[in-house]
């Protein structure tokens, strides 16, 4: 009986240790998932809570782990921000893109969603300059919707803020954005919509144009706000 607890206890300190282990790389991993800023049900009706629970902890997760997995190819990823990763993504591989570009575009997107009626709306200067560049804040929204509707297959669509100081709505395939040195029209992302068919399916199936008319209900302008002021501060 001695025996057997003492091998009993042995194998169990070798497991413990070897979780801690797996703890402590996890805990250097350079990317980590970041968490929700609200609730997995904070957004509905528009976005369902099972939804969001695959969205984030599934889909978001495999986009970072599959991005720290890169960093054994390419070691200075794990020293440089998402952000310049995006800025000089022709530098890597087609896996690199995808993740690096698959855990910006989500942690941006978490950010410009708010429970209903807690996202504000435009401020006086973003909205002046919506109506300058699109006619009214109504005409942005139309615009933003047709192009969201219009994205054959999976990808995202951008309000962005050109290096010129003009407001522009454009879109990407798959997990690119236009941060990337890749993309056609390049600027700084300040709303973000997710019209991958992950993003919506198990409420909406196939209609997409629900899914986008009932995510207008949630956006968080005070977020883009914020990020609109930053951006026009660097020009």
């Amino acid at each position: 009986m001695k025996r057997f607890t003492l091998k009993t206890l042995c194998v169990t300190a070798l497991l413990a240790t070897a979780n801690l282990a797996s703890a402590a790389d996890t805990d250097k991993a350079p990317f980590s998932l970041p968490p929700l800023p609200y609730a997995n049900a904070a957004l509905e009706p528009a976005i369902d809570a099972r939804t969001m629970e695959i969205h984030h902890d599934r889909h978001h997760k495999a986009y970072v782990d599959n991005l720290n997995e890169k960093v054994k190819d390419y070691p200075d990823l794990a020293t440089t921000s998402l952000e310049d990763i995006q800025a000089h993504i022709s530098r890597y591989d087609t896996a690199v893109r995808n993740n690096a570009g698959g855990d910006y575009n989500h942690g941006l997107f978490w950010t410009v969603m708010a429970p209903v009626g807690k996202g504000g709306s435009p401020s006086p200067k973003l909205k002046a300059k919506l109506v300058q560049t699109f006619g009214s804040e109504a005409a942005f929204q139309a615009k933003f919707t047709e192009a969201a509707k219009k994205v054959f297959g999976s990808g995202w669509v951008w309000l962005i803020l050109k290096a010129d100081g003009s407001l522009a709505i454009t879109t990407t395939a798959n997990q690119d954005n236009p941060l990337m040195d890749v993309v056609a029209e390049r600027g700084t992302p300040l709303l973000a919509l997710d019209v991958w068919e992950h993003a919506y399916y198990l409420k909406y199936q196939n209609k997409r144009a629900d899914y986008i008319s009932s995510w207008w209900s949630v956006v968080n302008w005070n977020q883009v706000n914020a990020r609109f002021d930053k951006a026009v501060g660097k020009h």
